[in-house]
């Protein structure tokens, strides 16, 4: 719980911008989760440095949920203040590059650069998301990673009045990961070096990609995305299929029956349901094949 002076900071600083106590099911793909002390969602870049000003001010932890994607939020709720950045989607074309904010989704960063005729960002319509997500975990596919189109990422630092931009090379951009990012920055915006092209070749992969995607991923159902990262040399919704927990069910969660590496939820779920079905198939994989699966979508929050 967040006290009386804070909240009355909080209410200062974003207005109507912040809620208290928000069941937080319908802010995250999966569609389940306890509430947040407080759910802010900053218009500007100020107001976000404002938010993490008062967050500072009275000791609250924050944790940026963005547009919900690859987070389980446990059925306790997150303590403190919880950011969203679906404010910030502006779409900027900078030939050849395209500079897009944090809440800017996987489909309209994908459309615009095709709308301009700038290629090299296809391959990110198979990734659910938003743009501050997709740098944070540089978020990929197959062989390509948001890494090889990413020039440039907007932050703010806790405790900052204003924001700065860091080069791509040095946000420590690994597998599902971006270990240069400075402990506690949120990412704001981001710059992708993208390459004319034919808009109607573009928008044909773009098709190709979501048909491939709707015939191999359960799109239609409620989703973190993928669960596990994929093993050296391996992949993980093999290794959960190969011990048999395909269909494998916990209330209204299940592991679904179109690619393993995915758990999708009904109607009710709980967050419980869904990392029971997490550690079942950690535990299960870990002791037939000896692989330890490492989880890729972030778990967060109090349990219920």
């Amino acid at each position: 719980m967040i006290g009386a002076e804070a909240r009355q900071a909080l209410v200062r600083a974003l207005g109507e911008r912040v809620r208290f106590e928000v069941p937080l099911g319908r802010f995250t793909s999966l569609r389940v989760g306890g509430p947040a002390d407080a759910l802010a969602s900053p218009a500007s870049r100020e107001e976000l440095a404002r938010a993490f000003e008062v967050a500072g001010e009275f000791g609250l932890p924050v944790t940026v949920l963005g547009g919900g994607f690859n987070t389980l939020v446990l059925d306790g709720g997150l303590p403190g203040l919880v950011l969203r950045m679906n404010r910030l989607r502006s779409v900027e074309i900078r030939q050849p590059a395209l500079v897009a904010e944090a809440g800017v989704s996987h489909a309209r960063a994908v459309r615009s650069a095709a709308d301009a005729g700038l290629a090299g960002l296809e391959f990110g319509v198979g990734i659910p998301g938003t743009v501050g997500g997709w740098v944070v975990m540089n978020a990929g596919i197959g062989e390509r990673e948001i890494r090889d189109v990413l020039t440039a990422a907007e932050i703010l630092r806790p405790g900052a009045r204003a924001t700065e931009w860091i080069p791509a090379a040095g946000l420590g951009l690994g597998y599902r990961a971006a270990r240069g990012l400075p402990e506690g920055a949120v990412v704001v915006a981001a710059r992708f070096g993208l390459e004319p092209g034919d808009r109607e070749r573009i928008r044909r992969t773009i098709r190709e990609l979501l048909d491939r995607r709707a015939q191999t991923q359960p799109t239609r159902q409620p989703s973190c995305g993928s669960v596990f990262k994929n093993p050296p040399g391996d992949f993980a919704g093999r290794l959960i299929e190969a011990v048999g927990l395909k269909g494998e069910r916990c209330g209204r969660a299940e592991i679904s029956r179109l690619h393993a590496n995915f758990i999708v939820t009904g109607p009710g779920a709980r967050a419980a349901e869904v990392l029971t079905l997490i550690e079942r198939a950690r535990e299960r994989v870990h002791a037939e094949t000896g692989v330890l699966l490492e989880p890729e979508v972030r778990i967060v929050g109090r349990p219920g």
